[in-house]
């Protein structure tokens, strides 16, 4: 195991944060796995499930059972964590900036496409060599300003050339879940039915600013559509964020599980070596994202839920009720579609248009930006 600190644009005078890297394997022997936890950095269960993992890869490094490459960053985010204000911490903005950690990572097929019309070939491995050079270039190209752009570009540095991705988060009250680009569905459905996952969600990008995953995945589909009839592109990375349940959801007995779940991936995809079992049966269906329902609240007032995450609910099924406490108005909530009730808020009180929880659905109903804020 080989550790790295890289340091972070310093934003004030006495002041200096670090990302840290563990790599496992040997670089450039085979194909290399990209993991991070806490990107929001509030959200803590994929720091536990990287400290099992790492574990779990140390001794496969000292067996001689690494295939490829594994890289492991923890703690993705050390700006955030330093973000406490009143013993709450707030990891999912930057409090210098208001901008969401997982947001405004660089668009590589705008920024590539015209470059790249010129220098690719008929050799499909080729192209992915000079596509994955390319992105490095621009990457190294940035000349950042701020630490929060310093801290996206050292991520980036460290994934773009990764054949698989997985970007650990949590929701607030939530079960297992994950978030893909349709392209990628092949390939991570197997890591879904792993970890046991209750909704697959799936979109041809999301919309609004580029998340963390869909930067990385994104260009090789948008590139391949791109150039097809004229150069051969491969989908040459898979990238999926993985939500692990809530925010409380932070024990050991859930760390070990998703790590061996996620360890056992690693193995199915020729990282490690070793006998593995079969993927169990998914326990869900793969949904469009554009399928989901955000549940608001029609009032400001006390929210009484009905349903927990986890449960399958029908349209016109009670989710929730808001209480005015004043008025005494009393609003009950409903679903509008059949699906599965995979989210839902972690606070009990709502101001008008609060997000209360979200279903997937089969059918699509939304368009646009699909991801919150």
């Amino acid at each position: 195991m080989r550790i790295t600190h890289h340091p972070l644009l310093c934003p004030a005078l006495g002041t200096q944060r670090q990302l840290t890297s563990f790599t496992f394997g040997e670089t450039g022997a085979g194909p290399k796995a990209y993991i991070q936890a806490s990107l929001h950095a509030d959200e803590l269960p994929g720091m536990l499930v990287a400290h099992h993992l790492r574990g779990l890869l140390e001794a496969a490094e000292q067996r001689g059972e690494l295939l490829g490459e594994v890289v492991l960053v923890p703690m993705a985010n050390p700006i955030g964590l330093s973000q406490t204000v009143m013993h709450h911490q707030i990891g999912r903005f930057e409090l210098a900036t208001m901008e969401n950690f997982n947001r405004n990572y660089p668009d590589f097929f705008e920024v590539l496409k015209d470059e790249l019309a010129a220098v690719l070939g008929a050799d499909e491995a080729e192209n992915k060599r000079v596509i994955r050079a390319a992105m490095r270039r621009a990457l190294l190209a940035q000349a950042p300003k701020t630490e929060l752009q310093c801290q996206r570009q050292t991520l980036m540095l460290l994934a773009h050339d990764a054949d698989l991705v997985l970007d650990l988060h949590c929701d607030f009250e939530a079960v297992m879940h994950m978030y893909v680009e349709q392209a990628c569905l092949p390939r991570l459905t197997p890591l879904a039915q792993r970890l046991g996952a209750r909704a697959l969600l799936w979109a041809n990008g999301s919309g609004g600013s580029v998340s963390f995953d869909e930067a990385l995945s994104g260009p090789w589909w948008r590139l391949r559509d791109h150039f097809s009839g004229r150069w051969p592109v491969p989908l040459a990375c898979a990238s999926t964020t993985v939500e692990l349940r809530g925010q409380v959801d932070v024990s050991t007995a859930f760390a070990q599980q998703d790590a061996q779940a996620i360890y056992a991936y690693l193995q199915s995809e020729a990282l490690i070596s070793g006998a593995f079992a079969e993927a169990p049966l998914a326990l869900c269906e793969a949904t469009p994202l554009a399928g989901t329902e955000s549940v608001l609240a029609p009032h400001s007032g006390v929210i009484a839920f009905a349903c927990v995450p986890g449960d399958v609910v029908r349209a016109g099924q009670l989710l929730a009720e808001v209480v005015d406490p004043i008025s005494g108005q009393s609003s009950k909530v409903t679903a509008s579609i059949n699906g599965v009730l995979y989210a839902r808020q972690g606070l009990r009180w709502a101001t008008a248009g609060f997000e209360l929880c979200r279903i997937a659905g089969r059918e699509s109903i939304r368009s646009g930006n699909l991801l919150s804020p």
